[in-house]
């Protein structure tokens, strides 16, 4: 049995409002501090958190297994990130350079690029070149701050490169020290060979890909690209019953580049989330504020596609949860990075410092159901804490284009440290 001692701590925690409800309106603005704090962890769950004068009274120092001086540092928890396309072989750097010239996102997939240029490399690569690509990816995510990651299948489109994908996906699991959460995303566009027939993919979705995906036992999650162009609100809704039915829980990327009725069939759905939200109806939003649906926002993509945000302020006005996800993809939002999509939900969407530490711990927790596991550091939660180069969380924002993450820990062992040069 081990204890640990997390002590000299400036400790910053979103604070649980209880009854298994992600934090919304006033309450994400709520957070829990200690200038002077300590944290006791045993066997990779919190104990007690609070003033370091009252953790230090209930014990004695030969309980301690191990000390984690922080020095005045920030702790925070582990960032969730609940949003990402993170397994694929290669970024698509030229087509990057084609919307600076002014092409549209929706062109270039019509034009046989962007998913399905990722399709095409993802269906010629083996499991061996797609892990080691993704892994990469997953431990830079790691070394700013990542403690758990939500990653979608989506580049295969077809029943073995899915499966290919997923188990791809759950190796991370085996062999990084992060928390994954593997999504099965089929429909995230219409393959070239279904091309003009997306109501046929659609059926083969639900009869042959669902069966698959839910009897290997791997993806937890079933999402949908919702929106115009892609795939509509009803053949949304029909490829989220059937994975309901066959025991996956349901998200879906609703109203990303036009209204098109994501958030409303979220919310009719009582989907953990729904994510982009650029153009959701005011109705949608109110209904997936009423349904509990937590909205996952993406602003490392708004600001990739040279769009405005989504309206973060007024969603906390609806009383609707809001998290943030770097929606790590090879296209749209080629990041990794918590801290740069944190400077951005406080720089350009207008939230807090403590409504932005919420977004990207605790509701993002519940934005892949785990909302009880982790997010915050409260007793009985698993001990994933971050130490940052700051006093306070808005370091985060502030130090701009660098990670103040200096150290990580998973289950409360270290995962990273950023040593310092000697």
């Amino acid at each position: 049995m081990s204890l640990t001692l997390v002590r000299n701590a400036s400790i910053w925690t979103p604070k649980d409002v209880g009854g298994g409800r992600p934090p919304a309106g006033p309450g994400q603005a709520q957070a829990c501090r200690w200038d002077d704090g300590a944290m006791l962890c045993r066997d990779g769950r919190i104990v007690s958190v609070g003033a370091q004068r009252d953790i230090l009274k209930t014990l004695r120092a030969e309980e301690v297994t191990s000390e984690i001086d922080c020095g005045g540092r920030c702790v925070v928890p582990g960032f969730v990130d609940p949003h990402t396309h993170m397994c694929f072989r290669r970024e698509r750097e030229r087509e990057f350079s084609a919307r600076l010239s002014g092409a549209d996102y929706l062109e270039i997939l019509r034009a046989g690029g962007g998913i399905l240029a990722s399709v095409r490399e993802v269906r010629s690569s083996s499991e061996e070149e797609l892990f080691h690509a993704t892994r990469a990816r997953a431990l830079s995510a790691l070394r700013h701050g990542t403690t758990t990651l939500e990653v979608k299948s989506g580049y295969g489109l077809s029943v073995e490169h899915e499966l290919r994908q997923l188990a791809v996906i759950s190796r991370l699991a085996r062999e990084t020290p992060l928390h994954v959460v593997p999504t099965f995303l089929g429909a995230h566009a219409v393959p070239a060979e279904y091309a003009g027939r997306a109501d046929t993919y659609v059926d083969a979705i639900i009869s042959e890909m669902l069966p698959a995906v839910a009897g290997q036992g791997i993806a937890l999650f079933c999402d949908v690209f919702c929106q115009q162009g892609v795939f509509s609100a009803e053949q949304s809704r029909r490829i989220l019953e059937a994975a309901r039915a066959a025991g996956l829980g349901v998200r879906l990327h609703a109203d990303e580049l036009s209204s098109s009725g994501g958030a409303e069939l979220a919310a009719s759905l009582h989907a953990v989330c729904a994510d982009h939200l650029l153009a959701a109806s005011n109705a949608g939003l109110a209904a997936m504020a009423e349904a509990g649906t937590v909205a996952v926002l993406l602003p490392a993509t708004a600001y990739s596609l040279k769009k405005p945000q989504a309206e973060a302020r007024k969603m906390i006005g609806m009383n609707l949860p809001v998290a943030i996800a770097t929606d790590c993809n090879p296209g749209s939002s080629f990041t990794e990075s918590v801290p740069f999509i944190f400077g951005l939900a406080v720089l350009q969407m207008g939230l807090t410092t403590e409504e932005a530490l919420c977004a990207c711990t605790l509701n993002a927790a519940f934005a892949v159901g785990l909302g009880k596991e982790t997010g915050s550091l409260a007793p009985g939660k698993r001990a994933d804490f971050l130490v940052l180069d700051g006093e306070s969380p808005a370091i985060l924002a502030f130090h701009a284009g660098v990670s103040p993450v200096a150290e990580v820990y998973i289950g409360g062992r270290p995962a990273w440290s950023r040593k310092e040069p000697e």
